[in-house]
């Protein structure tokens, strides 16, 4: 038996190294942390007006047009 490790996310395992092979292979996954607890909700403190600033600096017309275009291109 080969073990690897790797990452779920989004419903998606992600594994530190290819396995190569020209057949499907039956995997097990198990979780090694405790995957029930809640997310960590958002904070005001998590926001920054100064970091906003500092990323939409080189932004030049709407930021709202600039939204729009970006969640277009990415359908």
């Amino acid at each position: 038996m080969l073990q690897l490790s790797g990452t779920y996310y989004q419903g998606k395992v992600h594994l530190e190294k290819v396995v190569p092979t020209d057949r499907p292979l039956k995997v097990v996954v198990m979780f090694e942390e405790d995957i029930s607890a809640e997310p960590a909700a958002l904070k005001l403190s998590d926001f920054s007006f100064a970091k906003s600033r500092e990323l939409l600096q080189n932004v030049k017309g709407s930021i709202s047009d600039s939204i729009i275009e970006e969640r277009r291109e990415a359908l």
